[in-house]
């Protein structure tokens, strides 16, 4: 691939697009007219000039992607990465905004659920409820961006405002800080420009009640200050399982200001309210391993899910030179989350019954917590081009607070069938049943429990401050050769007040660390279109990174005790990858390899860490090798393909089948028990194979058709950094998610230069397909059924 001088391996109108160069191909125009101006003169010679092409850029396209590829990115709207992505030594994959409305999929969790390499997770009591992401293996929950600030709390995320989201695949803890073992994901959102005017409203009616509306428009006040609104409001039944619902309304606004031609500010602010009646869809039958089909939906009318968003940013922009700039990025952001929501177990009737004695049925169980996100951060970062380097310093500091708590829940309503002692029951006596002796849903399924919610307590209060520096330089050492280098350095305080076992004390748990990362790559061009590179990263967490969860050490709360915190290691990540990415078809379409290997040591694995020394004795290893075809197969014909084949192991484990773990609950706390040997096995919630498909053929010059093909091999459920759980019966493991595959279709037709149409149908075929399953299986997610959704689109 060609290289261009140094400091303009970014295009500039990219990394500035709030504003950019006015009109700079017209400008461009102007000058060569003037430029020939003299020879027009010399009547008697022949002159000959260049074409000269003017291209107007569509109205509201995504300022990053590749003109004439809807499909593909450019460059990324993190600015740090300052080369284009086909020259970026790391397997980033970008969705653009134009493939994300055209596949019809809204919500961050189901745009990413179809990607390769990604599988969701589940909440639990402890463990909250929300978007959560596992990238190549690994828990990426905490490893959420906004336009390359980390959007921390557990919540729901919508695509409204958003121009691409990126997925970098691999540690990249030299961007990101802390975590990031598998990957991040970044969302870029939408900003105001001076550049143009225009209205945009997009209406949806569709089968289960669906509807939504929003509104995108961007107005120039004039050559100096723009102002932009994106708009949401959207409601629907889940396919097939209501009165399951989803709601969503949304606000995001943005306002621009070009003080000078050296200084340009940009300030948002971002709401977003989404109120789900949730349904945890069905739960493994233990003696099979594989979910149950045809489970009645059983959420009561007192269940909910809600998550509040408000985030105001403040960007500025000073261009010191061409060679020199300092960026600077405040935020200050609240979320609230908090959930009270109903799973599944299977079981029978007491053989006391008065109706069916000892008969099989399902029973309720209840989820719930609440947690509130307050969060400050400010990053700074310096560029300097000097000679073949393009530099960048980078300064951060973050002070996030999160407060997790519990709801008292009381099932008021009278039972309707005789339960065993259990669940919390000395003895028989009153229960719900949600099924008959004949295992119909029983009458009035939705109001049985009659739940009184009332909030209670916190029973986690977590602090942590960070400061971070950073130093990357690009540098291209030949026309064909570059190397790209990054160092990170994290200092923190961190600090969670816990409650737990009816406690009226806070435990307090306390320590501070520093961690360094880094990031080393080299890209060499074979060819004119192509290169191959080799990449090398790192990442760490902490003790108690997750800060959802507490002491819960299973899901990345705290190990160990309160005064034995600081004895723990972070656990680290090593990223070893050799891929090839190819600029095809005159830069529209973009090829890329790439073969992996992660391997995370010292994983906290909770045991008393005096008596038994356990807790930074885990290993875990995930090889794969993932492809990926984006962009303009033809003129006509585009895609967004992607496929990953990858293996997950555990090499090292304080459960080896010699060592005794203590026991801290239940009738045995206190005496230690022979483990199985978990090491050989695989990771809990991955799956070996994933792939993803969309197609768009533009059939005439109004009408275009496409569609999408989804599918995940089977996985195995569990908590993260460990094994599946696992049945000596069977000697094989117990939750099992089988493999699926699913299609969606859709159609877009211009109806004349101001209006659309899109019909979008998701699951043609109506395909039963099961997306996560909590460790014990008691309740596990269910693909969304059939739908169709018709969308009109009015441009002003």
């Amino acid at each position: 691939m060609e290289k261009k001088p140094a400091g303009q391996l970014r295009p500039k109108s990219l990394r500035q697009h709030m504003f950019g160069d006015r009109h700079p191909l017209l400008a461009a125009g102007v000058t060569a007219v003037f430029a020939a101006s003299p020879a027009l003169a010399q009547d008697d010679e022949e002159i000959a000039l260049d074409t000269l092409q003017i291209e107007e850029r569509t109205i509201d396209t995504n300022p990053y992607a590749e003109k004439g590829a809807p499909y593909k990115a450019k460059v990324s709207g993190d600015e740090r990465r300052v080369k284009p992505l086909a020259e970026t030594p790391t397997t980033i994959s970008v969705l653009t905004k134009t493939q994300i409305e055209e596949s019809g999929r809204e919500d961050l969790r189901e745009i990413l659920a179809g990607q390769p390499g990604i599988t969701l997770g589940t909440g639990e009591n402890g463990n909250a409820f929300g978007d959560r992401y596992i990238i190549r293996g690994h828990e990426a929950r905490s490893d959420v961006f906004v336009d390359g600030l980390r959007d921390p709390g557990m919540t729901t995320r919508e695509s409204f405002a958003v121009d691409q989201i990126e997925i970098t695949k691999g540690p990249s803890s030299t961007f990101a800080g802390r975590g990031s073992t598998g990957g991040a994901v970044n969302s870029v959102t939408k900003q105001a420009s001076s550049q143009y005017d225009f209205t945009k409203v997009n209406a949806g009616v569709g089968t289960d009640s669906y509807y939504r509306v929003t509104l995108d428009a961007n107005k120039k006040i004039n050559d100096a200050i723009a102002v932009r609104a994106n708009v949401l409001f959207a409601d629907q039944d889940v396919p097939d399982r209501a009165p399951a619902s989803r709601e969503r309304s949304g606000l995001a606004l943005s306002g621009a200001w070009e003080a000078s031609e050296k200084i340009k500010f940009v300030a948002d602010y971002y709401y977003l309210n989404a109120e789900d009646k949730p349904d945890l869809g069905t739960y493994i039958d233990r003696t099979t391993g594989e979910p149950v089909e045809d489970v009645p939906v059983y959420l009561q009318d007192e269940d909910f899910l809600k998550s509040e968003i408000n985030v105001a940013t403040l960007r500025a922009n000073f261009n010191f030179s061409e060679s020199m700039r300092l960026t600077n990025v405040l935020r200050s952001g609240t979320t609230e989350n908090g959930y009270v929501v109903t799973g599944t177990r299977t079981g029978n009737r007491d053989e006391t019954d008065p109706v069916a004695p000892g008969a099989a049925t399902i029973t309720p169980s209840t989820h719930q917590g609440w947690q509130e996100v307050e969060y400050l951060v400010n990053q700074t970062n310096f560029y300097l081009d000097v000679a073949d380097h393009q530099l960048l310093f980078g300064f951060e500091y973050s002070d996030l607070n999160v407060t997790n708590g519990v709801y008292s829940v009381t099932d008021t309503g009278e039972g309707n069938c005789i339960l065993p002692p259990g669940g919390g029951q000395t003895e028989a006596g009153p229960g719900f049943c949600l099924t008959d002796p004949n295992g119909n849903a029983v009458d009035n399924i939705n109001s049985l429990l009659v739940r009184d919610i009332v909030r209670g307590n916190y029973d986690s209060d977590y602090t942590v401050k960070t400061t971070s520096f950073s130093v990357m330089d690009t540098y291209d050492v030949t026309d064909k050769f570059s190397v790209f280098a990054g160092v990170r350095m994290d200092n923190f305080d961190y600090n969670n007040a816990t409650l737990s076992g009816g406690a009226t004390e806070a435990t307090d748990w306390s320590y501070s660390d520093t961690l360094w990362n880094g990031h080393l790559g080299l890209v060499y061009d074979v060819a004119e279109q192509g290169n191959v590179y080799v990449t090398y990263s790192t990442a760490t967490n902490i003790n108690g990174g997750e800060s959802d969860v507490g002491g819960n050490c299973g899901y990345g709360g705290l190990c160990g005790s309160a005064d034995q915190v600081e004895n723990s290691k972070p656990e680290s990540v090593e990223n070893i990858e050799l891929g090839t990415k190819w600029n095809l078809r005159d830069e529209k379409l973009l090829f890329t390899a790439a073969l992996f290997q992660i391997t995370k040591s010292d994983v906290m694995e909770g045991a008393d860490y005096e008596s038994t020394g356990t807790f930074n004795t885990g290993e875990n290893r995930v090889q794969g090798v993932e492809f990926s075809l984006v962009g303009n197969l033809t003129e006509k014909l585009s895609t967004q393909f992607g496929v990953a084949f990858m293996d997950a192991e555990i090499t090292e484990s304080f459960n080896n089948g010699v060592n005794q773990t203590l026991v801290t609950r239940g009738p045995n706390a206190g005496t230690y028990q022979t483990t199985d040997d978990i090491r050989g096995r695989t990771l809990s919630n991955f799956a070996d194979n994933s792939a993803f498909l969309q197609l768009r053929y533009q059939m005439t010059e109004a009408l275009a058709l496409g569609g999408s093909w989804t599918y995940s091999s089977e996985m195995y459920s569990g908590q993260p950094d460990t094994a599946p759980g696992w049945n000596a019966a069977t000697n094989d493991y117990s939750i099992r998610i089988p493999d699926y595959s699913y299609f969606d279709l859709f159609a877009t037709y211009d109806i004349n230069e101001q209006t659309n149409v899109r019909l979008n149908i998701g699951n043609v075929t109506d395909e039963a397909y099961y997306l996560a399953a909590y460790r014990s299986g008691s309740f596990t997610y269910i693909g969304d059924a059939r739908h169709a959704t018709l969308t009109f689109g009015f441009e002003f």
